[in-house]
């Protein structure tokens, strides 16, 4: 039976629902996703949706958002990948908007972490899953099993950047191809096993329908995305320069971030590090435990950790508010990181995605697309063990000794409570079927039980 396609309408309200639950960081963020998309819907084949992921983990940018802008526009076209890009980011920019004004006017954001105290059991949950999941399709051998180790230990022991771990995992898939193409299935794992369900998929029945014109790459469209994106991320940066100087805050704000907006591999906290430094120390705009704070109201709320940046950028209008109001001036703060942050993601996806797609049967890409996939099993493990750390740990040390950094929990701040939600979640979503937003409002009440009982 051919399944069926999703209308624009349908697609709006699950694109709207993962930005609303998109919580966890990337790896609950592509868990969610691949649980929608994949499994449920089934509106993307399994070796479509590692195909774009693949991509978007080599782009600069919040790789979860890129690829929900990339199945976006595999569905429905440019407009297709805007709506679902956006409304990735939407519901968690107002959050973290509300968020800031609370926190510079009335310092009071506390309200917020009893909701969320439970949430990140039952995130950590999701993310458990992606794990389980993404690795018992991704690794069918020893050899991919082997390039997800040492991707886990080399980012979680060494602290190696992300893209060195990416271009070393696409070398030796394109090496290893060489020598044994046999343990590298072409299209990512299980493809056989893809091949005969071909029509199963929402995208199969389209591509069956030729439906997919949008996917062949074409020159013209190519310069007319390069164009429009460029225009509308670089045109208000002339403005602001024109309108009120290369000094004025929202100027330099607009220069900044546009530069993060094309250095950000590997994620936030691939890059947060430096943010920080320039936003204490070079421009003043915020206090060293400020950006913190910010990345703590970032880590429980919807939508990418990137956003923090949004909460930088509030705050530095708001103490540099020149004539306007500063509440205004740092909502107008706010408004300009977000956009010069992600205008470029769509850039990125628009302009590349026909040409990644039309490379989907290039046996030797697709050997180093695998050898990336079986990493990037490897980097969401890191992310897991990361986020499963910092959840159930109220506080974390980093160790030291040569090479070998690690990030170790301080044991008598164990969080018994945070275990307890994650395996209910666990139990819930594996062993009952229940649905994320169901678990995500269960946990959510159990949170707010044990912080007004216990805490």
């Amino acid at each position: 039976m051919s399944p069926e396609i999703p209308s624009f309408k349908d697609a709006f309200r699950v694109w709207l629902k993962i930005g609303l639950l998109s919580f966890g960081g990337p790896a609950g963020q592509i868990a969610l996703m691949h649980r929608i998309l994949v499994e449920e819907k089934r509106w993307i084949s399994e070796t479509r949706f590692l195909h774009a992921l693949n991509y978007a983990m080599l782009l600069p940018g919040p790789e979860a958002q890129q690829l929900a802008t990339y199945a976006g526009w595999l569905l429905h076209r440019t407009l297709g990948g805007l709506v679902a890009g956006v409304l990735f980011v939407l519901p968690g920019a107002v959050v973290m908007l509300v968020l800031s004004v609370l926190y510079a006017g009335f310092r009071d954001v506390t309200s917020v972490e009893a909701i969320f105290f439970g949430i990140k059991g039952a995130v950590l949950a999701i993310v458990i899953q992606a794990v389980i999941r993404l690795s018992s399709r991704a690794l069918p051998n020893a050899m991919l099993m082997t390039f997800a180790a040492v991707s886990f230990f080399a980012i979680f022991a060494f602290a190696v950047p992300f893209p060195l771990v990416i271009a070393g995992a696409a070398f030796a898939g394109f090496l290893g191809y060489r020598l044994r193409p046999d343990l590298f299935p072409t299209g990512g794992a299980h493809a056989a096993e893809n091949a005969s369900a071909s029509g199963t998929f929402a995208i199969d029945a389209m591509l069956d329908r030729g439906l997919l014109q949008h996917t062949r790459p074409s020159a013209r469209r190519a310069a007319v995305v390069l164009i429009v994106c460029l225009v509308l991320w670089l045109g208000p940066l002339a403005i602001l320069q024109a309108m009120v100087g290369p000094d004025h805050v929202f100027t330099q704000q607009g220069v900044f971030f546009s530069k993060m907006a094309v250095v950000t591999f590997g994620g936030a906290y691939a890059v947060l590090a430096y943010v920080a430094q320039q936003a204490v120390e070079i421009f003043g705009w915020l206090a060293p435990g400020e950006m913190l704070d910010g990345l703590g109201m970032a880590e429980t709320t919807p939508g990418p950790l990137i956003m923090v940046v949004q909460h930088v950028g509030f705050l530095a209008a708001f103490r540099n508010p020149g004539a306007l109001d500063p509440m205004l001036s740092g909502a107008i703060g706010a408004a300009l990181t977000t956009w010069v942050t992600f205008v470029p993601c769509f850039l990125w996806i628009f302009l590349g995605a026909p040409y990644i797609e039309s490379l989907r049967n290039n046996r030797m890409l697709s050997a180093g697309l695998t050898a990336i996939t079986a990493a990037v099993v490897g980097v969401i493990l890191n992310l897991a063990v990361w986020f499963s750390i910092h959840a159930s740990f109220a506080e974390v040390n980093e160790f030291d000794w040569g090479p070998v950094r690690l990030s170790l929990p301080d044991w008598p701040t164990f969080e018994p409570a945070v275990l307890l939600i994650t395996v209910a979640a666990l139990i819930a979503t594996l062993r009952y079927k229940a649905g994320v937003f169901a678990t995500l409002a269960a946990a959510a009440g159990l949170g707010v039980a044990y912080y007004y009982l216990f805490s």
